[in-house]
């Protein structure tokens, strides 16, 4: 069983924000396999689904980004997922808008949502999908992270999320994160 966890914020306001991008992604990947994210369990949404045979248990925390870990540790713990088969998706400032990254492991730079994970978790050795959202020029971190993608942007960022799902229905499929990497990087 593998474990796919989006982080994001809950709410309607948060909708579509760039920081809910990793949101984003375990919607879309629900969505491509008929599954619906209508269970809470252990403070996040929860769903499973099947690809090509594999159980993967889709999550998106409850508890706002910065308490992110509070989700992910019972649900390993429940579900007895060891570390190496999840994989966590979130926004990333660093990256250009629609921009890639798969990574084994690392440390949290600066991302509020990875650190909770990593001090509930106790280790930085998981995978991540990180989406980039660009960096603010001229409004403060907090503003940028909450605010909605231009509409020049919501293109690409469609096009994004489908490489995030294609990249994780990979390493599902395969269980090589290194030829995955490779691949969508």
């Amino acid at each position: 069983m593998k474990m796919v966890v989006g982080l994001g914020n809950i709410g309607k306001k948060y909708e579509a924000t760039r920081h809910n991008i990793g949101f984003m992604v375990v919607d879309e990947l629900a969505q491509a396999y008929g599954a619906t994210f209508t269970k809470e369990k252990m403070n996040a949404l929860v769903t499973e689904i099947f690809i090509a045979g594999e159980k993967v248990l889709l999550v998106k925390p409850t508890t706002y980004m910065n308490e992110s870990g509070r989700a992910v540790r019972p649900l390993m713990d429940f579900y007895k997922i060891p570390v190496e088969d999840i994989i966590i998706c979130h926004d990333d400032m660093d990256l250009d808008v629609g921009k890639l990254r798969l990574r084994q492991k690392g440390s949290a730079g600066g991302h509020n949502g990875i650190k909770s994970i990593i001090s509930h978790v106790g280790t930085q050795s998981f995978k991540r999908l990180r989406v980039g959202i660009g960096h603010p020029d001229k409004m403060t971190v907090v503003d940028w992270v909450l605010s909605h993608f231009s509409q020049a942007q919501k293109a690409v960022i469609t096009d994004t999320i489908a490489d995030g799902v294609a990249a994780i229905e990979e390493w599902v499929k395969t269980d090589n994160f290194a030829k995955v990497m490779n691949d969508h990087n």
